[in-house]
């Protein structure tokens, strides 16, 4: 994976002295759901689509076979609509959410692990460990909800003062970010509860993501203040460099090497970024679903594949590559 990226990494900074680019260079286009849907979450690699529709249901896809894995259905008896998801870091777990009830599910075997209700809150995102059996919730009570489902154990982190909207988790499950509506994203361990890091910003945080060597953090709020933050310091590297009155983001993804960041917008706007500087690399457009009012798509994931091409999935039910050659 790195020796791969390494040739990306090198032939995406010649770009960097002249600024963002516009490629119009999509390779290839999945519509996943005719109709919409209400989540699209993506493996690391964009390799597999986690797509959640109101008629169908949840499914599972391979983007590179092109090809159908597994119908699961209405993730409850009521068919509420999915909301948010993510497959894991290594592609075995998923999972899934509405605002009440979430479900762990393995993606190997084809099948539900257990579905588990919130009774006390709504549920705004969701982040699940490579063992499939820990996960962490966002909660409009300003609660952030770790949860070992072998042991039973439940966190409670009450740090936030208001609505938690996004949440990461390392892979192995000790550490977790979580924004919210107070203005901060911390950085704390899940075994202990205790605060790593406390990340301020000027207004609500909506988003928040880990690099996955845990180098580096990503918190974006309300007012575009888009931070990459040093875990190692706990200090600000740099803040992408967005225009003015551009749209709060709806998706982010750190390269696995951490010299890139793709992000999504609620209108349709996919775009890479260096990490070190926070200069925009390239930018695309993700597609509508036809006679759509108004013609726009919310960007619900995004990826890096192994070869450099960027993924998304959006809420037209369309995912997408785009080649940075």
């Amino acid at each position: 994976m790195y020796k791969k990226f390494l040739s990306v990494s090198l032939f995406l900074s010649s770009f960097a002295l002249s600024g963002c680019l516009l490629f119009d260079s999509e390779i290839e286009r999945w519509h996943l759901a005719q109709q919409g849907s209400t989540s699209l979450s993506l493996s690391r690699d964009g390799r597999f689509a986690l797509v959640s529709t109101k008629l169908q249901g949840i499914a599972l896809w391979d983007l590179q076979q092109n090809k159908k894995l597994a119908d699961f259905g209405s993730q409850d008896q009521y068919h509420n609509s999915v909301i948010t998801s993510q497959i894991s870091d290594n592609n075995r777990y998923a999972i899934t959410a509405t605002t009440q009830n979430f479900a762990v599910w393995d993606l190997g075997w084809s099948q539900a692990r257990g579905l588990w209700s919130i009774d006390d809150a709504a549920i705004q995102d969701v982040a699940i460990t490579n063992n499939g059996n820990e996960v962490l919730l966002a909660l409009t009570n300003g609660k952030a909800l770790f949860i070992n489902m072998t042991d039973g154990r439940r966190l409670e982190f009450l740090a936030h003062r208001d609505k938690v909207n996004s949440v990461a988790l390392s892979a192995n499950g000790h550490y977790a970010l979580s924004g919210g509506n107070d203005n901060h994203a911390y950085l704390w361990n899940t075994r202990s509860g205790q605060i790593i890091y406390s990340f301020k910003h000027s207004s609500h945080v909506s988003q928040v993501a880990l690099q996955r060597d845990g180098k580096l953090a990503f918190s974006s709020d309300s007012n575009n203040d888009h931070i990459i933050w040093d875990l190692t310091t706990g200090k600000k590297i740099t803040q992408l460099a967005v225009k003015l009155r551009q749209s709060p983001l709806s998706s982010v993804r750190f390269s696995n090497n951490g010299q890139w960041l793709v992000t999504g917008s609620p209108t349709r706007r996919v775009e890479l970024w260096r990490t070190d500087n926070g200069k925009n690399i390239g930018s695309w457009r993700a597609e509508v679903l036809p006679g759509t009012r108004p013609a726009t798509a919310v960007v619900y994931d995004v990826a890096i594949s192994p070869t450099g091409n960027i993924v998304a999935g959006s809420s037209a039910g369309y995912a997408q590559a785009w080649s940075t050659d």
